[in-house]
């Protein structure tokens, strides 16, 4: 019976797909620790694995971006390598030791690494055998450079014409080089405190040095690259569990009817501040023949501050599992897993997002043909009409929404993950 481990930060993004990897490998009788902060601590052992405690200057601190961060005084470049720096590299050297900590105490046969845990590139850098295979998983689109891709966090589409890899590479250059040079740096002088090689590869394309890169998603839902890694492997969406109890507010039923049904939600992360999407949704909204459904994601409904409108409705939170099924179109800041839960659906998007990895997701979900992308963070109330007008009028956007429901489908996320895991046990078993 194999022992896996699995390293997770806290954030929901983060953590939440891990967890249901590992229950997932639990249920088929593999014996699993997760590696996350103290407050998961009890959802770890509700699916059966057992918790190892992450000490919190090793987790993501979102705190750190709060306005006394220092943050809000930079902007730009500066800021993403703030983030990269302070939220990522900086606990490294508390991840490593508890990872070691936990490689004295029990043999693993596989870790299983979310890709902002940074701490585990000691052990990817050390001897390969001396440390069990490990497995990257990505929270975010994949960000490995390729010729055919601009840089991620740009936002551009793709281009693989001989004018496209002339961007992509002379763009590529200047983000590695010059750009995140002090993100990649910040990396190697973590690394120099465990005597540990420094990176042959630039800090955003750690991927390509794990035994596997493991992308959750579809390859229908992501740019098509010539020069892919070998050891990429796209596993489709990881599912949450169905929501077994919910009770429904009063105006449930109302969704069923004739009326198009808009959801707008700001996710789980990004949505202290309502009037960047929910509220010029509602309002641009509110004189249409629609149904409008919001969430806050966490902040009360009587937080708001300001009128809700006949046809619209707000709620804290509601399981997308049962709502989706009947939305008609989803508006959203392009948070990864809400723009893979609405896809796996068939729901069409209008995407509102700039910051963290939304202008990637964004800029996928126009790829694809399953939406729109608004190209910034702060809409105007006007181009959302315009937006929701278009997705609902024109066939095409569902269609295409429909075809990735189709892609999703075909694949289970868990069970792919977990045949990797066999994968590379089985591999370092046969390893000379």
């Amino acid at each position: 019976m194999p022992e896996i481990l699995i390293a997770a930060l806290s954030p929901v993004g983060h953590f939440g797909p891990l967890l249901n990897v590992a229950r997932g490998l639990v249920d088929r009788g593999e014996r699993v620790t997760v590696l996350s902060g103290a407050a998961h601590e009890r959802e770890i052992r509700s699916v059966g694995a057992t918790p190892a405690t992450l000490p919190p200057q090793g987790d993501l601190d979102l705190d750190l971006l709060e306005p006394d961060s220092g943050r809000e005084e930079i902007s730009g470049i500066k800021r993403l390598n703030f983030d990269i720096v302070r939220l990522f590299v900086a606990p490294m050297p508390h991840q490593a030791k508890a990872l070691a900590e936990l490689l004295t105490q029990k043999r693993f046969d596989a870790i299983l690494a979310d890709y902002g845990f940074f701490g585990v590139l000691p052990f990817v850098l050390g001897e390969r055998s001396a440390r069990p295979p490990v497995l990257l998983f990505s929270t975010t689109p994949l960000m490995i450079s390729s010729r055919d891709t601009a840089p991620a966090g740009l936002g551009l589409p793709p281009s693989t014409s001989t004018f496209g890899r002339l961007r992509n590479r002379a763009l590529t250059l200047l983000s590695q080089k010059v750009l995140l040079r002090p993100a990649h740096k910040a990396a190697n002088c973590q690394l120099h405190r465990f005597n540990s090689p420094e990176l042959p590869t630039f800090l955003l394309d750690v991927g390509v040095l794990a035994d596997r890169l493991i992308v959750p998603t579809v390859p229908e839902f992501d740019y098509p690259r010539s020069d892919l890694p070998a050891n990429t492997r796209y596993v489709g969406m990881v599912h949450p569990s169905p929501t077994m109890r919910f009770r429904p507010p009063v105006w449930w039923q109302k969704l069923d009817g004739d009326r198009p049904v808009v959801h707008v939600t700001q996710g789980t992360v990004d949505n202290s501040d309502p009037r960047r999407l929910l509220q010029p949704t509602i309002e641009a909204l509110a004189d249409e023949n629609v149904m409008v459904v919001a969430t806050t994601g966490g902040p009360h409904v009587s937080e708001l501050g300001f009128p809700i409108p006949h046809n619209a409705y707000v709620a804290d939170y509601l399981p997308h599992d049962l709502l989706l099924p009947k939305v008609d179109v989803m508006v959203t800041n392009g948070g990864y897993g809400g723009v893979q839960r609405a896809l796996s659906t068939g729901v069409p998007l209008v995407v509102a997002g700039n910051t963290e990895d939304k202008p990637e997701v964004a800029a996928r979900v126009a790829w694809s043909g399953a939406g729109i992308d608004l190209r910034t963070g702060d809409p105007t109330a006007k181009a959302i009409r315009a937006a929701v007008r278009e997705v609902l009028g024109d066939g095409r956007y569902l269609r295409r929404a429909r075809e990735l429901e189709a892609a999703y489908a075909q694949r289970d996320g868990v069970a792919e993950i977990a045949a990797l895991i066999d994968e590379v046990i089985g591999e370092r078993a046969v390893a000379p």
